[in-house]
């Protein structure tokens, strides 16, 4: 009894901490047997990048945003539930090692630690979790998952049209493939459900006849609403975390090497590895 009790409280307090990162902006975490599992940093790659994240798993959730304040506070608390997360192991690549892709309903993504050791805890720890979740609970598992966005600098033409982009020909990104298109070729718009249940989201010219009537406006959309960088209007910025220019200032980083945060980050923290409490 007395190491449920002492337990609870350590518990109790580890969430609040998290949840006071975040500040006022940030959802309360703490609820009746949420247990916080591990914490830790990851490189995510988003469209113009990897960015370093603070990551928290929870025995329910898992928990991320930006780094501001040389880690002391974080910023655009994202909460995904582990039933609508879905992992692929990954190779590494030119740009990050230690790789995974992370599927969920409203947007999919890259991430890497900094050694294989992490990111096999990571793994194991986020499908043990889930695991647990879906058997206590008779959860059914996420089937539906956005698709992960190709990054900008993959390609410098639009990839169904093939002209080049420039200053006034911008990249905007298709919900439905995920592909870099230009303004002409993403007129369209279409109701993605899963990604955002009322809003009207940009998908090329090819997706748009695949869509049902439904789920497609019956005219195009012509005005401007910017580009993949947010820069003019929100509409790229409905399922990401912002405008890069914006998260660069907040993390104050002087560039995203993997090779210059590794040595400096603290390594992920695995709190409870019996991902219970105490018996009483």
């Amino acid at each position: 009894m007395v190491d449920h009790l002492a337990f609870s409280q350590e518990n109790r307090e580890r969430i609040h901490t998290v949840e006071n990162s975040f500040g006022p902006s940030g959802k309360t975490l703490f609820q009746p047997g949420r247990v916080l599992i591990g914490e830790g940093r990851l490189m995510k790659q988003s469209r113009r990048g990897p960015q370093p994240k603070a990551f928290f798993l929870f025995n329910d959730v898992l928990v991320y945003g930006s780094i501001i304040l040389s880690g002391r506070w974080h910023k655009k608390q994202k909460i995904i539930r582990l039933e609508d997360i879905q992992l692929e192991d990954l190779e590494d690549s030119v740009r990050m090692r230690y790789q995974w892709l992370i599927r969920t309903p409203r947007k999919s993504f890259y991430v890497a630690a900094s050694s294989y050791e992490e990111k096999r805890a990571w793994i194991e720890h986020i499908e043990d979790c889930r695991t647990k979740l879906l058997q206590n609970n008779n959860l059914k598992p996420g089937s539906t998952f956005a698709v992960t966005w190709i990054p900008d600098e993959a390609s410098a033409i639009c990839m169904r049209c093939s002209n080049k982009f420039s200053v006034t020909q911008r990249r905007h990104h298709c919900r439905k493939c995920g592909f870099v298109v230009c303004g002409a070729c993403s007129k369209k718009r279409a109701m993605i459900r899963h990604i955002h249940p009322t809003k009207w989201l940009r998908v090329c010219n090819v997706c748009h006849p695949n869509l049902s009537g439904a789920e497609t406006e019956p005219q195009d959309i012509s005005r401007v609403r910017g580009d993949s960088t947010g820069k003019i209007n929100s509409d790229e910025d409905e399922v990401d975390e912002g405008s890069f220019e914006e998260e660069g200032a907040e993390e104050q980083m002087e560039d995203h090497d993997p090779s210059r945060w590794m040595d400096s980050w603290s390594p992920y923290v695995y709190i409870k590895p019996e991902h219970m409490m105490p018996q009483t």
